[in-house]
């Protein structure tokens, strides 16, 4: 009996000693900038540097800044039509085009019903995922009509340390969980964070880095899985279909994600 017991033992020790991903060095590349914010399917690379953003592909660098708004909090290139640029200071949105040139201006300080914005992050159609931090609620805010589209009905007593979306989800990191909003405003998914710092999404999937270590969650899945990065220094890192980007020390390095 103890044998079949041992044996029982190893084969599932085995399937969950499988469930985590592997990857596979491509290339690096010098870059100098303080952040890089994405890389497209097509290699064009989105950074900053000192307060400008650029876009640069293999035969091309454009460059935009506006020095009149001070430092740039941050910036989002999930849809590269509509690039949005967050200036907390002044509390103001800059929406690009994908030539750099300046499409939209949003002052929250001038809109009717003034909101006080600590973070931003890329809607469907003309929206923008904000987080308001007076109602401490996420809205969804339609930069054209300026008006609110949907917030979310329970306010966050939880310190926020990061938010993403995509077209249909946002995903708001906070120093006590993970919760996951459609684009009603309508929480789907409430997981513990145990000591994630940053997140960034991909095809509607999570990557979660905690300390200097990756971790995948799938859509509608609570298993967090490991990614096996062999203690490379992950200061800044973002994912692109099944590319990995880690950006230190001004090499920009790409891995392949193997899952098994």
């Amino acid at each position: 009996m103890k044998p079949l017991l041992y044996f029982i033992f190893l084969f599932y020790f085995s399937i969950g000693a499988q469930e985590s991903i592997e990857i596979v060095p491509l290339k690096n590349s010098t870059l100098k900038a303080d952040s890089v914010i994405g890389i497209d399917n097509f290699g064009t690379i989105f950074y900053t540097k000192t307060n400008t953003i650029y876009k640069k592909d293999n035969d091309t660098t454009i460059s935009y800044n506006n020095l009149q708004l001070g430092k740039l909090t941050s910036a989002n290139s999930f849809n590269p039509l509509k690039i949005n640029l967050f200036y907390q200071a002044l509390n103001t949105v800059i929406v690009l085009d994908n030539r750099l040139a300046e499409i939209f201006k949003i002052d929250f300080n001038t809109i009717n019903n003034y909101k006080n914005v600590s973070h931003v992050s890329t809607g469907y159609d003309n929206t923008i995922w904000i987080f308001n931090q007076d109602t401490q609620l996420l809205e969804v805010f339609d930069y054209k009509t300026r008006t609110t589209k949907a917030q979310t009905l329970k306010p966050v007593d939880s310190p926020i340390l990061d938010l993403k979306s995509n077209y249909n989800y946002a995903y708001l990191l906070t120093e006590d969980a993970l919760l996951v909003y459609n684009y009603f405003g309508s929480i789907v998914n409430t997981l513990k964070n145990d000591g994630y710092t940053d997140i960034v999404e991909n095809n509607e999937g999570l990557y979660l880095k905690k300390n200097n270590s990756l971790f995948y969650l799938a859509e509608d899945s609570k298993a967090f899985m490991p990614v096996k990065t062999y203690n490379i220094l992950i200061p800044q890192f973002f994912v692109t279909n099944e590319t990995l980007y880690i950006y230190a020390d001004e090499t920009l390095q790409e891995f392949q994600i193997k899952t098994k």
